[in-house]
C-alpha cells in the first residue's frame, strides 16, 4: 500500500471513531544492509528507512484519557494518563512511550490515536521501534514539546526497554528517526555519530525474501552470542593491549591467536572483526557508487553469519545460494538476529518480479514452505504528513 492509501485508510478510521480532525504522521520500518551482530560489539551498522511503516493519526481530547485504536489488531483501548502501567500485548509498546514522557516530566494531555501499516508481521522490518518513535514524534509536535531527532530515538529506545522488557539496540529507533531517502546511514553504535551515505540504485530495488521461519532458538542463542564475543574480547585485549574495541582489532591479529581460544569462540571473534572491516569498507564503496562491489560484501556478510557466527539455517543459506544463480542480484544476506525471518537482496528493478516467482516456485519444492517476496525503497525517517 503507498503512503498516501495508508494516510486516507487512517485518517478516515480516526474520523468515523472520534468525529475530529487529527494530524497525520508516517514512521517507517528499516532494513540493514551490513553491519550483523556488531552493534554490541563496537561495531557500525548500516540501516536504512523504507516506504513500508505505519500511520498515526493524533489530535488532543482535552481530558485526562489516552484512547486508542490499533486497526491492524482491530483492538480499542483507554486508559486515564495517571494510570499508565504495563499491560501485556501491543498496548505496552504504546505505553512505555507514555510513561518516558512522564518520567522525563514532559507535559503530556489526553488524545485520540488510531494506527495502522502495512509493515508485514515478523519479517523483522522493526514494527516496533515504527510505533514507539511514530508516536512520540506525534506527541511531541501536538503538544509543542522541542525534542531533537535522538532524542526521540533514545525516548523509544528506553520505552522498549522498561514496559516490553527488551534490550534492544539503538540501530532500530534511530534509523526509524534520522532516515533519509536514497540514502542509508552509517551509524557508531557507540558515540551514535553517523553519516547519510548515498545508495544511487538506479536501475535496482530492494527485495526481502521471507523464510517464514521462526526458530524458538534465537533470544538465547544471542545471549550465549554476547557471551561467547565478551570471552574472546577478554582474551584478545590481554595480548593486545593498545586495543579498546573489537574495532581496534583485525582479522589477522584474531587469526595469531587462533591456539588461545575455544574453537566457537575463535569463529565469533574473526567474525566480528571481519563484519566490523567490511561495514568500513562497504561505506566506502557506496561513497564511490560502487554498487556491485557493496553487493559482494552483502554475501560475504551472509557466510560470515552462516560459517562463523554460526546464526544462520537451512532455509536461510538455500535462499542466498539461489540469489548466486542471478546475475540480476548484485548482493543478498540474511538480516536481523538469525535462524529465520528475511534475506536482504539488491535486484534488478525489471527482473525483480521475475525472480521473485521463480525464488518462490523452487522454495516450495525445497522446504514445502509458501514464502512471501517484499519490494521496498528506502525513505525519509519518521514525518508529519
Amino acid at each position: 500500500m503507498s503512503e498516501s492509501a495508508l494516510k486516507s485508510s487512517v485518517q478516515e478510521f480516526f474520523i468515523s471513531k472520534f468525529n475530529t480532525t487529527p494530524r497525520l504522521f508516517f514512521s517507517p520500518g528499516r532494513i540493514n544492509f551490513i553491519g550483523e551482530h556488531v552493534d554490541y560489539n563496537d561495531g557500525f551498522v548500516m540501516p536504512a528507512a523504507i516506504d513500508k511503516g505505519i500511520v498515526f493519526a493524533i489530535a488532543p481530547n482535552n481530558s485526562n484519557m489516552l484512547r486508542i485504536h490499533s486497526i491492524d489488531m482491530n483492538d480499542y483501548y483507554e486508559v486515564a494518563l495517571d494510570k499508565i502501567e504495563k499491560h501485556p500485548g501491543w498496548q505496552n509498546y504504546v505505553l512505555g512511550v507514555i510513561d518516558q514522557f512522564q518520567q522525563s516530566g514532559l507535559p503530556v494531555n489526553g488524545m485520540d490515536v488510531a494506527f495502522g501499516g502495512d509493515l508485514p508481521t515478523g519479517a523483522g522490518l522493526s514494527s516496533s521501534a515504527a510505533v514507539e518513535c511514530g508516536l512520540a514524534f506525534g506527541i511531541s509536535t501536538i503538544f509543542n514539546i522541542p525534542m531533537p531527532r535522538v532524542q526521540v530515538a533514545l525516548l523509544g529506545q528506553k520505552a522498549e526497554h522498561t514496559f516490553p522488557g527488551v534490550q534492544c539496540g539503538i540501530m532500530d529507533q534511530f534509523a526509524n528517526m534520522m532516515g533519509k531517502k536514497g540514502h542509508v546511514l552509517l551509524l557508531d553504535c557507540n558515540s551514535l555519530n553517523y553519516q547519510a551515505l548515498p545508495l544511487q540504485l538506479d536501475n535496482y530495488v530492494i527485495m526481502l525474501v521471507n523464510s517464514k521461519v521462526h526458530h524458538s532458538l534465537a533470544s538465547g542463542e544471542y545471549n550465549v552470542r554476547r557471551k561467547q564475543c565478551e570471552e574472546g574480547w577478554s582474551i584478545l585485549q590481554k595480548h593486545y593491549l593498545h586495543a579498546k574495541t573489537f574495532r581496534d582489532i583485525s582479522p589477522d591479529q584474531v587469526k595469531q591467536l587462533e591456539d588461545h581460544f575455544d574453537a566457537d569462540v575463535y569463529r565469533r571473534c574473526l567474525y566480528v572483526t571481519e563484519e566490523i572491516q567490511r561495514t568500513q569498507i562497504a561505506a566506502e564503496l557506496l561513497k564511490q557508487n560502487k554498487l556491485q562491489e557493496f553487493g559482494q560484501l552483502m554475501f560475504a556478510t551472509h557466510w560470515g553469519l552462516s560459517r562463523l557466527y554460526d546464526v544462520s539455517c537451512p532455509e536461510l543459506d538455500y535462499l542466498v545460494t539461489e540469489a548466486t544463480k542471478y546475475p540480476q542480484i548484485l548482493g543478498s544476506r540474511l538480516m536481523g538476529g538469525g535462524f529465520g525471518g528475511c534475506t536482504i537482496n539488491i535486484v534488478e528493478k525489471d527482473s525483480a518480479a521475475q525472480i521473485a516467482d521463480e525464488i518462490k516456485a523452487n522454495y516450495k519444492k525445497a522446504f514445502n514452505i509458501d514464502t512471501e517476496v517484499y519490494i521496498m525503497q528506502t525513505e525519509d525517517g519518521t514525518h508529519e504528513i
